[in-house]
């Protein structure tokens, strides 16, 4: 381990997300000497002048083995039975480890309701950029035990780009049972290859990820492609490496970082638009025709209604909505300026038609671009 290296980067703040997979190696229960030792790499980050936060996953695990293993109707009851129980069980785990180096933790459970509206966006940004100024460590966890929608095996790596963006990291960890992206699944192919670092997010890397259910870890590569995208367009640095692996959170902050290394954007979004990409989620489409999905990505422009093709799905003006182009490939995520019954009578038409049509308007842009999100690259 180099430490010269790590000494040299300036003051950074490094969200570290850790799956089951990693807290539990493998077993039923915590693996706590595993868990001790990340504790103490996070610590010396900490020493070292970093800020450091936990997403944490092990609530439901942890639930299990403090309840004895016990048999249990498989439904979203158990479940949540399971979190409700198992997470004062895994805060206090992480407490009592922390103590050991000095350190204080303040838990927070996020929901993505918490996400969606604005103000409680900027609610939970406040209060774990607070932690982080008090020196505390924020431990973050998916509130299952509330959770109205399907226990996903990792929605904690979304979750935690998310959380990346709130307290606007430097940097995004995700640990998980393998030692990267590879070019194939190395448990397959024997000629599977490390890819090192990552500087775009393609449709062939998302291929090579396959879907939440592959042989390339049960936490789901994809959806770790998808935390990584969503950090990176944030101006976050992600890695994606083996939370077994000695100093791997550590060797985050050193030249020669473990694992895939995915480079942050060149543009970092505004704040706003950090919400926009992060917080809600859509609630109808926008299609436009080629033009406008030119115009959109690489001209730099507004959407028009002229460029509109067909809404579908029902929002209110100011809802964030989702624009595809005519193949149904995602291009951006906006703040419609008008509802979808409004923008209904007016695709297609020119912008000076619009007062003619609806009686009032809105403007002349149908998504402002200064309101908008590139998806597509």
């Amino acid at each position: 381990m180099d430490k010269k290296s790590a000494q040299s980067f300036q003051s950074q703040t490094v969200v570290v997300k850790l799956g089951t997979s990693v807290l539990t190696g493998g077993t039923l229960a915590l693996d706590r000497a595993h868990m001790v030792e990340l504790a103490r790499q996070c610590a010396e980050l900490k020493k070292q002048g970093h800020s450091v936060v936990l997403v944490s996953s092990g609530a439901i695990a942890a639930g299990r083995e403090h309840l004895a293993y016990p048999t249990l109707p498989n439904s979203m009851a158990s479940k949540q039975l399971l979190a409700a129980v198992g997470q004062s069980q895994l805060i206090q785990t992480w407490e009592s480890l922390f103590a050991l180096y000095g350190i204080k933790i303040g838990q927070m459970l996020l929901t993505r309701a918490d996400l969606e509206d604005r103000e409680r966006f900027l609610n939970a940004r406040d209060t774990i950029q607070a932690l982080i100024k008090h020196d505390i460590i924020p431990v973050v966890n998916e509130n299952d035990a509330v959770a109205t929608s399907e226990i996903k095996v990792g929605d904690n790596d979304n979750l935690s780009a998310l959380v990346g963006i709130l307290c606007s990291a430097d940097k995004l960890l995700l640990l998980t049972d393998q030692k990267g992206l590879f070019t194939a699944d190395p448990r397959k192919d024997p000629n599977a290859e490390l890819i090192t670092e990552v500087k775009t997010i393609d449709d062939t890397l998302r291929n090579i990820a396959g879907g939440s259910g592959t042989a390339l870890g049960t936490g789901g590569m994809a959806t770790k492609l998808q935390a990584a995208d969503i950090a990176r367009r944030a101006g976050i640095e992600v890695m994606i490496a083996a939370g077994s692996s000695a100093n791997v959170i550590f060797d985050a902050l050193s030249d020669t970082p473990q694992g895939t290394r995915f480079l942050p954007s060149e543009e970092a979004l505004e704040h706003r638009k950090r919400w926009i990409l992060a917080g809600p989620s859509t609630s109808g489409d926008i299609i436009i025709d080629q033009g406008a999905v030119t115009a959109v990505l690489k001209g730099g422009s507004s959407l028009l209604a002229k460029g509109v093709v067909k809404v579908s799905g029902e929002f209110a003006r100011g809802e964030v909505v989702c624009v595809k182009g005519v193949n149904n490939k995602v291009c951006a995520r906006g703040i419609a300026s008008y509802s979808s019954k409004d923008m209904a009578q007016i695709v297609g038409k020119h912008s000076k038609d619009i007062v003619k049509i609806l009686g009032y308007d809105y403007g002349t842009e149908v998504i402002h671009r200064d309101d908008m999100v590139i998806i597509h690259e």
